[in-house]
């Protein structure tokens, strides 16, 4: 299919994008385009005019203020994968982006496109979920910040408002105590995810939890967090037991969608296996490898 007939209009800086925006209720952003270009072509969305910010400048850089890291909604996916800041503060976000579709799109998408897009069965949303991160927006009015989990909502839906644009996302920086873990399960490398789990924690100088927290990817209408995972980790030596039940407990609830992948109980399955292994590679628990060998 073809999309519907736009205007398109390039934003030169943050001013004029405002200005373009608050000027058509109609009018949709677009940056790298690998997540609205689908939706168009299968007229899902059918906007006035696409204001294009990927030439706005101050919205690529990858930084670390203070012990945060702050990342430009305009870095690319591959950015995300392979910067030496993101590596050394963010290694979670860093693993998490090698999963992100085939090396073409990681090339053209952006970060914060795939943060406004907030689909369920994306990386990033469960990452930042997992993270504690702050999602910072600007208008004409001025600068939001957001906290992760008040900024996703359901099925496709953010908090953010009209003519309001995602500038960058900030993620506290990882330290020696620092533990995380990320698994996916899809039918190919580069597919889009039929569960998924991605977990943060903390330690302190003797191994114990004193933090944990996680998303799930494709476990809902939109980016889940694991809920209640805490309670059965924090002030733990963490073990396969405490993982198993934190994995019981986060899962218990969950009602993914069937569709063509599988059923319901079949992808909370994959979700609950996910969020297992990502468990066991946070808090170095024994690890078994599914892959097949040759005889």
């Amino acid at each position: 299919m073809k999309p519907p007939p736009f205007d398109y209009a390039v934003a030169s800086d943050l001013n004029e994008a405002f200005a373009l925006l608050e000027a058509d209720e109609d009018a949709k952003v677009i940056a790298g385009g690998q997540s609205l270009i689908p939706l168009l072509s299968l007229r899902f969305a059918s906007p006035t005019l696409l204001v294009d910010i990927s030439r706005i400048r101050e919205l690529r850089a990858i930084r670390c203020v203070g012990e945060t890291l702050s990342i430009g909604a305009l870095a690319r996916h591959s950015d995300i994968e392979t910067d030496a800041a993101v590596a050394t503060y963010a290694p979670l976000l860093a693993a998490a982006a090698t999963w992100v579709a085939h090396p073409q799109i990681r090339n053209r998408g952006t970060f914060g496109g795939a943060i406004a897009h907030s689909d369920s069965a994306a990386e990033f949303p469960a990452v930042l979920l997992a993270m504690g991160a702050t999602i910072v927006t600007r208008s004409s009015a001025g600068e939001r910040r957001t906290a992760a989990r008040d900024f996703f909502g359901s099925h496709f839906q953010t908090s953010l408002q009209h003519g309001e644009l995602v500038t960058a996302v900030e993620v506290p920086g990882g330290d020696a105590g620092t533990r995380w873990g990320f698994s996916e399960f899809a039918r190919r490398k580069g597919d889009y995810a039929i569960g998924g789990a991605a977990v943060h924690a903390r330690v302190d100088a003797s191994g114990t939890c004193v933090a944990a927290s996680a998303g799930l990817i494709a476990a809902g209408p939109g980016p889940t967090p694991a809920d209640d995972l805490d309670l059965e980790l924090v002030g733990r030596r963490v073990t396969e037991d405490d993982a198993r039940r934190a994995v019981d407990r986060a899962t218990q609830g969950l009602t993914p969608e069937s569709n063509v992948h599988g059923s319901s109980e079949f992808r909370r399955a994959v979700i609950g296996e996910s969020l297992r292994r990502a468990l066991h590679q946070a808090f170095g628990l024994p690890t078994v490898d599914f892959r097949r060998t040759s005889a």
